[in-house]
């Protein structure tokens, strides 16, 4: 039992009513005791403090706020500025606070629909990484009773004129029956490299088990919904165990990976590992049977079930990674790790020659068997299919062993499943292998997916019109021996046309037009497995050979995977340049909290009339843009105005340099 002294009132009378009714009996009056007095006997329960922080007594859902890990090295954040305030109703995806990272300030969006209740750490202050800044009420009606189970909260804390803090309740064990090592060693988990990431891959491990690292040192990659990013370790010690392997896939903030402070408590954590990872643990060797003669060979090496079974490889992280490099069939080495494991060393050795390969298996002899006349052989689930479907198994051809009728020829027959392709003719070309089934989207291909979704309930309309390039192509030749790319003109282009209409790099918000004074230019980019937007920011205030060295430089780092947050989800405004595929003209789906898009199609040669040409006709190059429009803020005439003023800058585009 614990005393709680200095709550509120209303907190107060919340957990009386729910103890009475716990016990059956009712309150009729009420009087607060003096705050530095105890007020009430309770429980020690874990369930009632988190009733009596995150519950009112109106029963009434407080949704949590947390401080989010904007980068991996984040460790507390500022709020910058609140952008809803207490009672505003709140969307999943708005955005509703700006917060200051150790890299750069970003807009942190709500994840569940509501309404704002309680701000707990106000503008201009700092929160530890997972704190609650703010509480969300599911329903309007439900504001008061969460704010005051807010303000119950912060009352709750234990005061400093002697009153004994209550115990901490004993840590739960991450598994059924584990129990942590009474060793010294951390904890990796999976890192939020990004506000809205929910789930992170591995792509590799910088470290293999047993390697020393140290605080800063990269550790791994892992691959959010943005991008590849390096993540470091916190602290000095070696990697003691990799619960998390390459090409998995973890939740943000679940275990990765352990790391030992002493070398020698390696063995300790990887039996802990186990059971954080959920794995099953190594099953012991099985006894020798008692028949087995007395002077069998110890040192003769028996088959190694780990490492064989279902035909799967274990080896380290490490040994695969040199295994590659080194160009060493991996299934071929014989693994002297526990349990048979492959490791570094084994590849090593494998690969100078200095250890002999894994033999083969000898096949054993094929036996033969003839079925007895009438008798068709067939498996008993191939009988059962052949029979719901109401085949005769002698007419269909076996190729199970011995002949036999296989589950997988039944459905052949049947068209359930395609039958297995021919081995192409000797000197016939190779048959074309065309991809098939389902590939799981990458983390980027996700983002990107998700995001043209949202952009469903945007109402847009679309404006084009013809530009005559001529003049600007001659600009470019000019400029191209210094580096300048048709993309950096076309954002100085575009930069231009927005100064004398800020309407079009405005975004829509509930309350109204919200202008963004900065022209921060996005630029479309495709990659190998996804699609990202680059930003040139202030495009308007930069001359074009500045723009052209930072857009090379932003390409290299998109095609590597390691564009910063900042450099590719601040743009105000974005272009689409597909004009290099040969396209005429297409449409482009607007991002979500921007106001336009530009589409630029490619350039085309065209006749016209010209009274000076001497037949009376001159060829130009015409390109066709396309401007997508959020409708809510922007207009039509607003969009032929800006359209008409960037053929303006086409045209006579000696304002660019």
């Amino acid at each position: 039992m614990k005393f709680i002294a200095g709550i509120s009132s209303t907190a107060l009378l919340c957990l009386i009513s729910w103890q009475d009714a716990r016990h059956g009996t009712s309150v009729s009056a009420f009087v607060p005791s003096a705050p530095c007095r105890p007020a009430m006997i309770l429980p020690s329960n874990d369930a009632i403090t988190n009733a009596m922080r995150y519950e009112t007594s109106l029963n009434a859902e407080a949704i949590k706020i947390t401080m989010p890990a904007l980068s991996s090295t984040m460790k507390e954040g500022r709020v910058v500025s609140w952008l809803k305030s207490e009672g505003d109703e709140i969307e999943a995806g708005e955005a509703i606070m700006v917060v200051e990272s150790d890299k750069a300030d970003m807009d942190v969006e709500a994840f569940e629909d509501g309404y704002l209740a309680k701000i707990l750490t106000d503008e201009g202050e700092m929160a530890e990484v997972g704190a609650v800044v703010a509480l969300v009420a599911a329903e309007e009606g439900d504001i008061a009773a969460v704010a005051a189970g807010g303000d119950a909260n912060g009352a709750a804390a234990p005061e400093a004129n002697g009153a004994e803090a209550p115990a901490a309740p004993a840590e739960e064990a991450p598994a059924a029956g584990a129990e942590a090592p009474d060793v010294e060693f951390s904890q990796l988990d999976m890192p939020a490299l990004s506000s809205t990431m929910k789930e992170g891959k591995v792509v590799s491990w910088l470290k293999g088990e047993g390697d020393s690292v140290e605080a800063g040192e990269a550790i791994m990659v892992v691959e959010s919904d943005k991008a590849d990013m390096d993540v470091e370790a916190f602290e000095d010690g070696f990697v003691a165990a990799i619960i998390t392997e390459e090409g998995e896939a973890a939740n943000v903030g679940s275990p990765v990976a352990l790391i030992a402070a002493n070398e020698a408590d390696i063995p300790a954590l990887k039996a802990y590992a186990a059971t954080l990872g959920g794995a099953a643990p190594v099953a012991a060797a099985p006894a020798a049977a008692a028949a087995a003669p007395a002077k069998a060979a110890p040192k003769a090496a028996a088959a190694n079930p780990a490492a064989s079974a279902g035909g799967r490889v274990v080896a380290s992280p490490l040994a695969k990674k040199m295994a590659t490099e080194m160009g060493v069939d991996i299934a071929t080495v014989a693994g002297t790790g526990p349990g048979g494991r492959i490791t570094a060393a084994d590849v090593q050795n494998a690969a100078s020659g200095a250890a002999p390969a894994k033999k083969a298996a000898a096949a054993p002899a094929k036996p033969a068997w003839t079925p007895a006349p009438g008798v068709v052989a067939a498996t008993p689930s191939a009988r059962a299919l052949a029979k719901k479907a109401k085949l005769d198994l002698a007419s269909i051809p076996g190729t199970g062993e011995f002949g036999r009728v296989t589950a997988d020829d039944v459905k052949m027959a049947t068209g359930e499943m395609k039958p297995k392709r021919k081995a192409a003719a000797p000197g016939a070309p190779p048959a074309l292998e065309l991809p098939e089934g389902l590939v799981p989207f990458t983390g980027m291909q996700r983002a990107v997916s998700n995001n043209m979704v949202a952009t469903l309930d945007c109402p847009v309309f679309r404006a084009s019109r013809e530009i005559e390039m001529d003049a600007f192509n001659a600009l470019y030749q000019s400029v191209k021996p210094k580096g300048v790319t048709v993309s950096a003109l076309l954002a100085k282009a575009v930069a231009k046309a927005i100064e004398k209409h800020p309407i079009v790099n405005s975004s829509f918000r509930p309350e109204g037009t919200f202008f963004n004074k900065d022209i921060n230019i996005a630029m479309a980019v495709a990659i190998d497995g996804g699609l990202i937007t680059p930003v040139l920011k202030y495009a308007n205030e930069r001359d074009v050979l500045e723009l052209g060295e930072n857009w090379k430089e932003l390409v290299g780092k998109a095609k590597s995977g390691t564009l910063s947050p900042d450099e590719y989800n601040s743009g105000t405004f974005t272009i689409s340049n597909m004009g290099m595929f040969g396209v005429s003209q297409f449409d482009a789906i607007l991002p979500s909290g921007q106001g336009g898009i530009l589409a630029v199609a490619g350039t085309q040669e065209h006749i016209v009339p010209c009274k000076q040409a001497v037949l009376g006709m001159k060829k130009i190059s015409k390109m066709t843009v396309t401007l997508t429009c959020d409708h809510r803020q922007i207009y039509g005439a607003d969009a032929a105005l800006f359209l008409k003023t960037l053929n303006d800058v086409m045209v006579s585009p000696g304002q660019l340099l």
